[in-house]
């Protein structure tokens, strides 16, 4: 959301309407849909359900997340 928004996208929409603003706007890199996708639903069920989440999924997040921020905001930069 916080990305998304940063970008131009309005507030107060659902998540997945975040998630579709930034595809549909390039910020998603190429066949990365599905990695947000999967981010996104490890999100869910961290906030709707009650169970610890493995290390694996843990790495995952942060490790796309990473390079979703470095895709949208370092790269771009360097063009310059």
């Amino acid at each position: 959301m916080s990305i998304a928004c940063n970008e131009g996208a309005e507030e107060g929409k659902s998540f997945i309407k975040y998630i579709d603003y930034l595809n549909d706007k390039g910020y998603i890199p190429p066949n990365g849909r599905e990695w947000v996708d999967k981010i996104r639903k490890l999100g869910n069920e961290a906030t709707h359900k009650l169970e610890t989440k493995n290390e694996e999924d843990a790495k995952l997040a942060l490790n796309f997340t990473g390079m979703l921020l470095k895709f949208i905001y370092e790269l771009p930069s360097m063009l310059r």
